[in-house]
């Protein structure tokens, strides 16, 4: 079971896709026990969905809807694209850079590189978007 929150630094949309999976067949199972129930479990089957739906639809109605806002900016968001919280842009643009070997590693202690500055250039390339009332970008 992948989880997935608006606390996430880093989400990756195949993760997202897999738990929107994960849940809608959860809730169909529920869904078809109800039609195959007879008379003696259909109140027992129906209180077990909607206990479900307490517990679990608020979710897959936040990542559904992150879904649908962020899959029309990602050309990748089926193969996996990058969801950067806001709050950790900086940090982020500092470890990519560094990844690609844009920074080299062992960049003397008498040079300052402006993370922040640099995050907002980095940040032109990608999208924001809400995941139940957090900004994420995307691209």
């Amino acid at each position: 079971m992948v989880t997935i929150s608006n606390t996430d630094d880093v989400i990756d949309s195949r993760d997202v896709i897999e738990r929107i999976e994960e849940l809608e067949g959860e809730r169909e199972a529920l869904v078809d026990a109800i039609t195959d129930a007879g008379a003696d479990f259909l109140d027992e089957t129906q209180k077990e969905l909607a206990d479900w739906d307490e517990e679990n639809k608020a979710e897959l109605d936040a990542l559904k809807a992150l879904t649908e806002e962020a899959e029309g900016y990602s050309e990748d968001w089926r193969h996996g694209a990058t969801l950067v919280r806001d709050s950790y842009f900086e940090d982020y643009a500092r470890e990519l850079l560094e990844d690609i070997g844009d920074i080299p590693r062992n960049l003397p202690h008498y040079l300052v590189i402006d993370w922040e500055a640099t995050a907002r250039n980095i940040q032109m390339d990608y999208t924001a978007v809400d995941f139940d009332g957090v900004c994420y970008w995307v691209r």
